[in-house]
């Protein structure tokens, strides 16, 4: 799934205008971004973490002379599922339904009461 795909689908779910939907998630990925950039962690409940781990300066090889080379410590972005994500992902549970907050759901009946007489 791509970004416009994913924009379609969300817009189908929650019933917005695309373009509301593209600029939330383009929001959603700037906000992220920063604070991973800043060395914060972005945790989504459920989800998964969005962090920035350090890459330790290490000796390579190039692949065309065999020559060893050094490469620079570095940093990354990571993200690591929850276990919600997981559980789904392996099928040990099912992805719930999903429902648009603040939609009315409907109320359970009451059982009718039997007359005794």
């Amino acid at each position: 799934m791509n970004r416009a795909e994913l924009i379609s689908e969300i817009a189908d779910l929650t019933g917005q205008p695309k373009t509301h939907v593209s600029e939330t998630l383009s929001a959603l990925i700037h906000t992220v971004t920063t604070a991973v950039a800043k060395g914060e962690k972005v945790t989504l409940v459920g989800f998964g973490t969005f962090e920035r781990r350090n890459r330790q300066a290490r000796t390579g090889r190039n692949p065309r002379t065999l020559a060893p080379l050094r490469i620079p410590s570095s940093k990354v972005p990571a993200f690591r599922a929850g276990q919600e994500l997981k559980n789904i992902v392996n099928g040990k549970t099912r992805q719930p339904s999903w429902s648009q907050p603040g939609a009315s759901k409907p109320k359970k009946k009451a059982a009718a009461k039997s007359k005794r007489k």
